[in-house]
């Protein structure tokens, strides 16, 4: 199915499958669409996330420590297609988990579990060749992270592969949240709108109401992580899903009034 975002600013919500367990992650994952996420990023544990900042990292470590494999994510996948059909489901992954899976018996078995789209987060355009066809053959989405360090060339390079939505890092570095919005990402949005008419959603340090009021001003979406991992974290088992219940309501009711400006 094609990604949408029928409200502006669509919300994409990433959680670390196997964070603190399986069954937490499909009742977190129905929290957060019911909510109001319009995408899942369903994130594959890896025992060295090199891109990602400490919240993110420690949500890897217990996952993988819990035994969570690829395979696990896309069962979660495949359920949450049947029982959510209009939600988005992007698995993004290092690319390690997918060459020990084996490239076309990944892009295989995410077509059959009803994913939408694909993003490596080591992945680089240049050498994506063989990649993009696999996906190609079985009908997922490409997607791309696009940095504000990148030349206009790679941007536009970048764009023309991409499908569903470009992924728009707001700064350069790893992952987390931060108490302000940089102002890179309203700069990168507009260079990448001379070359794309996809949706283009911001992510990179996210973390509150005032950042998605103000993302949803220059941008089709929002991409929140780190402070979703983190409210996982810190609420435990028992209350992660009705936390990120919580936190996403909070996002969307502050969308609603006149965004903060971005700092």
């Amino acid at each position: 199915m094609p990604i949408r975002f029928p409200g502006k600013p669509g919300l994409v919500a990433y959680i670390t499958v196997g964070d603190p367990d399986l069954a937490t992650t499909h009742n977190i994952a129905i929290a957060a669409i019911d909510a109001g996420a319009d995408v899942l990023e369903l994130g594959v544990p890896f025992s060295d996330p090199i891109a990602d900042g400490p919240v993110i990292q420690r949500a890897s470590e217990r996952a993988v420590r819990n035994g969570t494999r690829l395979h696990d994510v896309l069962a979660l996948a495949a359920a949450l297609r049947i029982e959510r059909p209009q939600t988005g489901l992007i698995v993004f992954t290092y690319y390690n988990p997918v060459l020990r899976f084996g490239l076309e018996n990944f892009c295989a078995a995410a077509e059959q579990a009803g994913v939408d789209g694909v993003l490596v987060t080591d992945m680089i355009v240049e050498e994506a060749a063989e990649y993009l066809e696999a996906l190609r053959r079985h009908h997922l989405a490409p997607i791309f992270l696009a940095a504000p360090t990148s030349p206009d060339e790679r941007l536009e390079r970048i764009a023309a592969v991409c499908q569903g939505f470009v992924y728009a890092i707001s700064r350069t570095g790893i992952t987390g949240a931060r108490t302000s919005l940089e102002s890179d990402a309203e700069q990168l949005v507009r260079r990448l709108r001379r070359y794309t008419t996809l949706p283009i959603a911001v992510g990179f340090g996210i973390s509150t109401p005032e950042h998605f009021a103000a993302v949803g001003e220059f941008a089709d979406a929002a991409v929140i992580g780190s402070a979703l991992v983190a409210t996982i974290e810190q609420a435990g088992p028992k209350h992660a899903a009705s936390s990120i219940a919580r936190f996403i309501q909070g996002l969307r009711g502050v969308a609603k009034e006149p965004a903060v400006p971005a700092r």
